[in-house]
């Protein structure tokens, strides 16, 4: 189920200075991007959304074969040469002055950073050891959202500048970052070759006719990315609470502080299939109480500093559940990999991201805008439900592989 044979001590930490390379510019771009492109480059913000839109469509379908790539031609040359690209993409974004041009390296951005993702699992998987790829992965997400944190604090500064020359220097830090990523990961050891990789291997479509996969894959983007935290809250908050709209924000930088601060130790437990799946079914059974705490906080009479401190409760009970469900997903999203076919699979695995961002704000805002407290107990017991299935689904997938 595993690849390869661990590199060595070291290879964690370049996996995690890598990770935070390329975090602090994302950080910064996240959170200029849109105004770069509609007030610099001039573009609406309707042809804004509908080009990410398309280029993550694209980015999505890129993931398995991208990943493919990585076990035929190398984990460690593909990652290079995707950060390489994503590199590229963002650099063009200094240079667009169109629609069409904005598209063409929006497209190329999501599809580099989708196969990146897969590729570097794959290389983690070839130069980690098995038992402790969860506890490798919780930190390389803990590093991941303290360089965001301060990526952002930068961007924030480019966007009180609100020059041009501002923007652009974010885009250059963003793409140096990954150039710095590219020059990390290609310090590995190239991991040796996994039974079953090479040319003589079964073709790329091989993850679709997996069920029990393509089943864990759905469930986990159900579960982890629903836009709870980015949008169904900042949508009821102002609408059905009287707790201000700072809160929102202050939310955001609780959820950020609490995985850097504790998603290693919230992951340390998790080693197999059987502590992956039971803490993802105990992640749903929190994802319910934070949703009851949730619907609590519109009941008639509760006042702004009582609602505040409520939603500060359920803030973190959603971010228990979601580092929990995290290290859970890891697990099995490795585990249960194929030895040669890790890039192939998660590629596949990253893909239910985008689904579930583009059925998430329609399922979100259907239940709380019309449903109110008892939408939040629907949404829990969908979470609830969804967490419980990954036990049978992992049993299936692994009576698969025997």
């Amino acid at each position: 189920m595993g690849s390869t044979a661990p590199a060595g001590p070291a290879a964690p930490r370049v996996l995690l200075l890598a990770q935070l390379s390329n975090s602090v510019g994302d950080g910064a771009f996240y959170v200029t991007s849109a105004l770069y492109f509609t007030g610099v480059v001039g573009l609406s913000a309707a042809q804004v959304g509908a080009g990410l839109a398309v280029a993550w469509a694209v980015g999505s379908l890129a993931g398995v074969p991208l990943g493919t790539l990585a076990d035929r031609r190398g984990p460690r040359g593909t990652s290079v040469l995707l950060a390489l690209a994503t590199a590229a993409a963002v650099a063009s974004f200094l240079l667009i002055a169109s629609f069409p041009a904005f598209l063409a390296a929006a497209t190329l951005y999501a599809s580099a950073q989708s196969g990146l993702a897969a590729a570097r699992q794959a290389l983690l998987a070839g130069t980690v050891a098995p038992a402790a790829r969860t506890a490798v992965l919780a930190r390389l997400q803990a590093a991941s959202n303290a360089g965001l944190a301060v990526g952002a604090a930068l961007g924030g500064l480019a966007l009180h500048a609100g020059t041009r020359r501002a923007y652009l220097a974010v885009l250059a830090l963003d793409a140096a970052g990954f150039l710095l990523c590219a020059l990390l990961l290609g310090r590995l050891p190239a991991p040796a070759p996994a039974p079953g990789a090479g040319a003589g291997r079964a073709p790329g479509g091989t993850v679709l006719r997996d069920r029990p996969y393509v089943l864990l894959t759905l469930l986990h983007a159900l579960l982890l990315r629903m836009p709870v935290l980015s949008l169904a809250l900042p949508l009821w908050i102002v609408q059905r609470t009287a707790a201000p709209g700072w809160t929102v924000s202050a939310l955001f930088v609780l959820n950020t502080a609490a995985v850097t601060l504790f998603q290693v130790r919230a992951a340390r437990s998790v080693t197999d299939l059987d502590t992956a799946a039971r803490a993802v079914r105990g992640a749903g059974a929190v994802m319910l109480a934070a949703c009851a705490v949730f619907a609590v906080t519109a009941l008639p009479g509760l006042g702004a500093g009582a609602a505040v401190a409520v939603l500060v409760l359920g803030a973190l009970l959603l971010v228990v559940a979601e580092m929990r469900h995290s290290a859970g997903s890891w697990q099995l999203g490795l585990g249960l990999a194929p030895a040669g076919r890790v890039g192939q699979y998660q590629g596949f695995y990253g893909a239910g991201v985008p689904v579930a961002r583009t059925l998430g704000p329609l399922v979100v805002t259907t239940l709380l805008v019309g449903g109110g407290p008892a939408g939040w107990l629907l949404l829990g017991g969908a979470f609830l439900l969804t967490a419980l299935a990954t036990g049978p689904a992992v049993r299936w997938a692994a009576r698969t592989r025997t």
